[in-house]
């Protein structure tokens, strides 16, 4: 089965909403000619309405970073899903290392805002991947394994065909180091062995899997040229329209 490239911007906490503004103007007219290739950007939570408002028309995604499990209620600070798709997005990024590291989050957190997000019509972004300990520890796929079968717990095969997957190695984001090819390829196979065991082999056929940690221009084509690698997790690369586009371009 030939799935469709899927691509994302992850901008962290970083941008204005002019700042945005202008990232979306650029994104728009560089990427007139781009077909074969899904789009999608995440933005801080203060941008998304006025992107959204921006990329009305286009066939680029809207994305927020987080989202909380529930509804509505008293849990000040928090995002829910019904409020992301009211402003426009069409997916979200759930259960990123940095989130796990930094704010505490766990593959029950990602099982339950993975839920909402569905629920709410929401395409999830689920991050997995292993520290440098683990995977110098033989680790890497019991690692990734254990946040899938948990972090997706509930997923029916209907629903794991709404997900991305991405493989982010905690090792390669943002320190310049980047799995070689083969290196996330054989990852990527095992990934794609498991969701066939989980939901069967149409459904994982048709899941598509993101490779992410320090992606850039020199180095997406190589990884795209692989079976199993359906796109990427873009995060400092994304930061600057000429670099993006130029990764959304890879094919030449």
């Amino acid at each position: 089965m030939e799935r469709q490239p899927i691509m994302a911007a992850n901008w962290k906490l970083h941008k204005t909403v002019a700042e945005a503004r202008q990232f979306v103007d650029a994104l728009k007219a560089g990427t007139t000619a781009l077909e074969g290739v899904d789009v999608v950007v995440a933005a801080p939570f203060t941008a998304l309405y006025a992107m959204s408002e921006q990329l009305r028309g286009t066939s680029v995604h809207l994305a927020a970073q987080d989202v909380f499990w529930e509804r509505r209620g008293a849990f000040t600070g928090e995002i829910s899903a019904p409020m992301l798709v009211d402003v426009g997005c069409s997916h979200v990024i759930i259960g990123h290392s940095e989130r796990r590291q930094c704010f505490g989050e766990t593959d029950d957190t990602v099982q339950r805002k993975v839920q909402a997000a569905l629920a709410a019509g929401l395409g999830p972004i689920v991050c997995i991947g292993e520290t440098l300990e683990q995977r110098q520890a033989g680790e890497t796929f019991r690692m990734i394994e254990t946040q899938i079968r948990a972090g997706l717990a509930g997923c029916d095969a209907d629903e794991a065909s709404r997900l991305v997957l991405a493989y982010e190695p905690i090792w390669a984001i943002g320190t310049g180091v980047t799995a070689t090819p083969a290196e996330a390829q054989d990852v990527h196979r095992q990934i794609r062995h498991l969701l066939a065991e989980l939901w069967g082999e149409a459904a994982a056929q048709g899941i598509r899997v993101q490779y992410g940690g320090s992606v850039k221009p020199d180095n997406i084509a190589s990884l795209m040229a692989e079976a199993d690698i359906d796109g990427a997790l873009v995060g400092g690369a994304s930061l600057e329209a000429d670099s993006f586009i130029q990764i959304l371009m890879y094919r030449g």
